[in-house]
C-alpha cells in the first residue's frame, strides 16, 4: 500500500521508464539478498522494500499503458496482466524444480530447542545478520531471478536514455487530457470493485486446498490439483483476452466476466460436496475472474484520463481487498467448519461486483446522455417551421 501511495506520487512527477527501471533494480538487491538473512527482522525489512517496489511496478505497469496508447489499449493492458499470471503459474513450479534435492537427515532430526535457556539467548545475540543459505539451490532460485529481473532494466533505462536524447519529441501519450463529470466518484466505484474482486481472488485461490481437503473431502493430490486448475485457467484465459479484447470492448468483457463468476460461484454454493462439480466450477470461475481486473482499468480510460494518483487509488482499494477479505474469511470459516464459508464469500464478492458495475456505468454514461438528449431536443426545435407573420 506505501508503494501505490509513493508510485502514484512519483508517476506524476518523473519520466516512467526511469522509475519503473529503477524499481526494478530494487527489486533485483532484495532479491539477491533474501537468501543471505538470517534473521527474521531482516527479511521482514527486505520484503517490505521489495513490497514497495513491486507496488510501484504495478502501478507503473498501468499507468505507462494507458500514457501510450489511452482507451485504444486494452489488447496491451491484458498482455501486461496475462504476464502477472503466467510468471504467478510458472514461479513456484520453477522454484519446485530448483529446490527439490534431497536434503541431509540431520537436519530433519535436529532438535528444534536450545535446552539452556540463557545459552539460548546468547547465541541469538551473536548470531550472525547474513550468511550463506544451507541449500545452495536456493541461493541459485533467487539469484537467477533476479539476474533477469536486472537485465529487463536495462531495457528500460535504455528507453529512458532514448527518450531524454529526443526532447523535441512529445509525450507519448495517444489521449488528450479529459476529467469525467463525476470522475472522483467513478474511481471511488472502482475502489470498490476491485476491493471485493480481489478480496475474492485472493479467497478462493487461497483456500481451495483447505477446503477441498478439510470439508469436500479430497486428498491432498485432488486438492492440489484443484488449486493448479484455478490458477492455471485463469492465467490461460488472461492469455486469450489479448485476443479478445482486440474485437470486444472493456465493458463487455466485464459484463461475460461477472456473468461468469457469479454463475459458477453460485454452482459452487449450490453443489459444495460433489468433485466433478467443484472441479468444473473452479475452472469456470478462474476463467470468468482473469480480465475483470485488466478490463476494469481499460474501461474507466474511455471516460476519464487516468493519471499516476488515480491508478494508485484503484490499486489501493485491491491491495485492502486482498489484505482484509482473506483474513476475515479465514477467521470466520475456523469458527464454522460445517459451512462453506469461503464459497459464501466468494458468490457474495461476485454479487457486489455484478451489481455495482451497471452503477459505475450508468455514473460514467449519465453526462454524454444528458448531451445526446440536448442535442436531440436542439435538432427538433431548428427542424419546426418558422410561424408566418401577420
Amino acid at each position: 500500500m506505501s508503494g501505490f501511495v509513493l508510485g502514484g506520487i512519483l508517476f506524476d512527477r518523473m519520466n516512467h521508464f526511469l522509475l519503473l527501471g529503477v524499481s526494478l533494480v530494487v527489486t533485483t538487491v532484495g532479491l539477491y539478498f533474501i537468501p543471505f538473512c538470517k534473521t527474521a527482522v531482516l527479511l521482514i525489512v527486505m520484503m517490505s522494500v521489495m513490497g514497495v517496489s513491486f507496488s510501484i511496478l504495478d502501478t507503473g505497469g498501468n499507468v505507462l499503458i494507458l500514457d501510450i496508447w489511452g482507451h485504444e489499449g486494452a489488447p496491451h493492458m491484458q498482455a501486461l496482466h496475462f504476464s502477472f499470471a503466467l510468471g504467478a503459474f510458472l514461479a513456484p513450479v520453477l522454484a519446485k524444480l530448483a529446490l527439490d534435492t534431497p536434503v541431509p537427515a540431520k537436519n530433519h532430526t535436529e532438535p528444534a530447542f536450545q535446552p539452556p535457556a540463557t545459552n539460548g539467548s546468547s547465541e541469538a545475540d551473536s548470531a550472525p545478520l547474513f550468511g550463506l543459505p544451507d541449500d545452495m539451490n536456493l541461493l541459485w532460485a533467487y539469484a537467477s531471478t533476479s539476474t533477469y529481473i536486472f537485465i529487463v532494466s536495462l531495457f528500460l533505462f535504455a528507453l529512458f536514455f532514448k527518450k531524454s536524447s529526443g526532447q523535441e519529441k512529445s509525450k507519448p501519450s495517444a489521449q488528450g487530457y479529459r476529467r469525467a463529470e463525476y470522475h472522483k466518484t467513478l474511481l471511488c466505484l472502482l475502489f470498490l470493485f476491485f476491493f471485493f474482486y480481489v478480496g475474492a481472488e485472493v479467497t478462493y485461490g487461497s483456500y481451495v486446498f483447505s477446503f477441498a481437503t478439510t470439508y469436500a473431502g479430497m486428498e491432498e493430490r485432488e486438492a492440489a490439483g484443484l488449486n493448479s486448475i484455478f490458477w492455471g485457467t485463469f492465467a490461460a484465459c488472461r492469455g486469450l483476452a489479448i485476443f479478445f479484447a482486440a474485437c470486444l470492448q472493456p465493458g463487455t468483457m466485464i459484463v461475460l466476466s461477472n456473468i461468469g463468476s457469479l454463475a459458477s460461484s453460485l454452482f459452487l454454493v449450490l453443489f459444495n460436496k460433489s468433485p466433478l462439480c467443484l472441479w468444473i466450477a473452479t475452472s469456470v470461475y478462474g476463467a470468468s475472474m482473469a480480465t475483470t481486473f485488466p478490463s476494469g482499468v481499460s474501461w474507466i480510460e474511455q471516460y476519464t484520463t487516468i493519471s499516476g494518483k488515480s491508478a494508485a487509488f484503484i490499486l489501493i482499494g485491491g491491495a485492502l481487498g486482498q489484505m482484509a477479505i482473506p483474513a476475515v474469511v479465514g477467521v470466520v470459516q475456523g469458527q464454522y467448519l460445517d459451512l462453506p464459508v469461503v464459497l459464501y464469500s466468494c458468490l457474495g464478492a461476485a454479487l457486489f461486483t455484478a451489481l455495482i458495475f451497471p452503477v459505475m456505468y450508468k455514473v460514467a454514461t449519465l453526462p454524454l446522455d444528458r448531451q445526446r438528449k440536448e442535442d436531440i431536443k436542439s435538432k427538433k426545435q431548428k427542424a419546426l417551421p418558422c410561424s408566418p407573420g401577420i
